[in-house]
């Protein structure tokens, strides 16, 4: 499966904002927010799924089958920065465009500084597959430029800035560099990956319903009623 899905990686290599990087001044002006929305919205799909096969081959490397219900009940709570997310789809439909945009902003910055932990943690193990170690690599870049393309998506459609965010680990992470038991690094990298790919589906669902109110295809319209109260 990791050999079918790692050439996919490519097809998104341009940052969603834009192709032409070389005046960062005028990135976009040109493009349509729809299409910037389309953009990113292939980009947070392509990391969800990236994360659900490290999150798949992670367990199967290093976490007993005895033990992964345990620590995927750990795993519940995830919301590491406190973020207020709604709990269901219709509670979704119900919020507006700059909410969203806001929420989703939020949600990729608090990953940002985690996953460089996790890719410097994951540096330390012995028995680590390179396939793994890239991923989480490719996972941390991408989402640097997915938070960028956001933040042009946001100066569009709610015509206000957001200053890009230096990928900064939150007080309190564990620097990779410390001694710790290798059963904790692992239960601790583990409830991580579980997270991160929670939230991401979350980033992915709330851009999908973005572009869902941009549209009047059949298929959205549907949607909108079958989520209605």
């Amino acid at each position: 499966m990791w050999l079918l899905l790692w050439p996919c990686r490519g097809m998104l290599g341009y940052p969603p904002e834009c192709r032409d990087r070389t005046d960062t001044s005028r990135r976009c002006t040109n493009i349509p927010a729809d299409k910037l929305l389309e953009r990113a919205t292939q980009h947070a799909e392509l990391i969800y799924q990236v994360s659900e096969e490290s999150h798949i081959l992670f367990e199967e490397m290093f976490i007993p089958l005895s033990m992964r219900s345990q620590h995927l009940q750990r795993g519940q709570e995830c919301n590491i920065n406190s973020i207020s997310i709604p709990g269901s789809k219709v509670e979704a439909e119900s919020i507006s465009d700059e909410w969203l945009l806001h929420t989703v902003l939020a949600l990729i910055r608090s990953w940002m500084g985690p996953l460089l932990g996790l890719e410097a943690s994951l540096g330390q193990y012995d028995n680590a597959p390179a396939v793994l170690l890239e991923s989480t690599h490719w996972l941390a870049g991408r989402l640097r430029s997915l938070e960028q393309g956001v933040v042009v998506l946001m100066g569009k459609m709610l015509n206000e800035d957001a200053v890009v965010a230096d990928p900064v680990p939150p007080a309190g992470w564990m620097p990779a560099d410390l001694p710790q038991a290798p059963l904790e690094s692992v239960i601790r990298d583990y409830i991580l990956l579980t997270c991160f790919r929670k939230d991401v589906h979350k980033v992915e669902t709330f851009l999908k319903l973005l572009r869902c109110r941009r549209t009047d295809s059949a298929a959205c319209v549907a949607v909108r009623r079958a989520n209605s109260p």
